[in-house]
């Protein structure tokens, strides 16, 4: 401990243990279960085990509100075809979701509050909205739904027919989709959840799962990061680390484009691209009105969800297991550990 610390008799502890790896059930068992560590970070485990666990009594959860997101992105590029020798080039389109319509019954085939009901729980906020906090960026103009039947009827209407294999297409372009995100429980059941909506609509998926430390990791040589997103879909959480939502947003310009020129370490993974939303963008980083400034984002978010490739799931607030008489300070919108320096223990 910093004995020169700027407030006398603090912090309240002399050294501090950090462990790393495993899985996020084990470490809220850790936590809520057994007591061996009094705080676990980012618990992202099915709330019904959650409550399971601090049932034991040695601990509870909190939830912190911020403006994480869970969302499915449907690639703009064609994912398995080269252009100038690189795949998912920003110089492709996408077979299937490059057709609106096709979009639209994507987002229909997602059952946001069953997920968030059956799955999640606490751990999740339905919403339509990529951008949710701080609220006076929130939009009100965005809605979300879930109906097979309505589905059905974009894809019937804009040309896309059943075959004898049950799979829809047009011409010689088959609605069947790769669906990758990170090895973790609750996805791999959300995932389910999707593909066995999209089977009844006549859109088949692979679920393709990817370790998370590979999924996300940096190595710009391994095909399957979600960096790259060599796959139609993907799913992950993006987090929002202050409550200015500038940099949260700039992922959506043309300028971040991930791809093989920039090693793939840019993050508009979905190569989304508007000249409306960079002319906003720009706008918005000299906009001295916050008022003016808080409807540009606004906007931002409307370009981006009502386009259709990004389809929000929902916000995730972040998820901490504490156990009994330990007291932590922390925020959804800085690093667990941002005021450790006040965390203490009851007597």
């Amino acid at each position: 401990a910093n004995t020169s610390y700027h407030i006398p008799n603090q912090p309240f502890f002399d050294t501090l243990e950090v462990k790393g790896g495993g899985d996020a059930t084990s470490a809220a068992r850790a936590v809520l279960q057994t007591a061996e560590y009094d705080v676990g970070w980012n618990l992202a485990v099915e709330d019904e085990i959650l409550k399971r666990l601090e049932a034991a009594g040695k601990g509870k959860m909190e939830f912190k509100a911020g403006s994480d997101i869970e969302f499915v992105s449907l690639n703009v590029t064609d994912p398995w075809n080269e252009v100038d020798g690189e795949r998912a080039s920003a110089k492709s389109k996408h077979p299937a979701f490059s057709d609106k319509l096709v979009r639209d019954a994507m987002s229909l085939l997602i059952d946001r509050k069953g997920i968030q009901e059956v799955i999640y729980g606490r751990g999740a906020v339905t919403t339509s909205n990529f951008l949710n906090n701080p609220p006076r960026f929130r939009s009100p103009n965005t809605k979300y739904e879930f109906n097979i039947d309505k589905a059905i009827a974009l894809l019937e209407g804009a040309g896309w027919k059943k075959g004898s294999d049950g799979i829809r297409a047009k011409g010689n372009v088959k609605l069947k989709f790769v669906y990758q995100t990170s090895v973790s429980g609750p996805r791999q059941k959300c995932q389910a959840i999707i593909k066995d909506a999209c089977t009844k609509a006549g859109i088949d998926l692979e679920l393709k799962s990817v370790v998370a430390a590979v999924f996300f990791g940096s190595d710009f040589a391994n095909p399957d990061t979600y960096q790259k997103f060599w796959a139609d879909m993907q799913m992950f959480t993006t987090t929002m680390t202050q409550p200015d939502p500038q940099l949260f947003m700039e992922q959506f310009t043309t300028a971040q484009h991930s791809q093989k020129a920039n090693k793939w370490a840019s993050r508009n993974l979905v190569r989304w691209s508007s000249k409306e939303f960079d002319d906003t963008f720009a706008a918005a980083q000299v906009e001295l009105d916050p008022v003016k400034r808080a409807a540009m984002f606004i906007k931002l978010n409307d370009l981006v969800v009502n386009d259709g490739h990004v389809i929000p799931l929902f916000a995730r607030p972040r998820p901490v297991g504490v156990v009994n008489k330990m007291t932590i300070q922390s925020s959804a919108w800085d690093g667990l550990t941002w005021a450790i320096g006040y965390w203490h223990r009851e007597a």
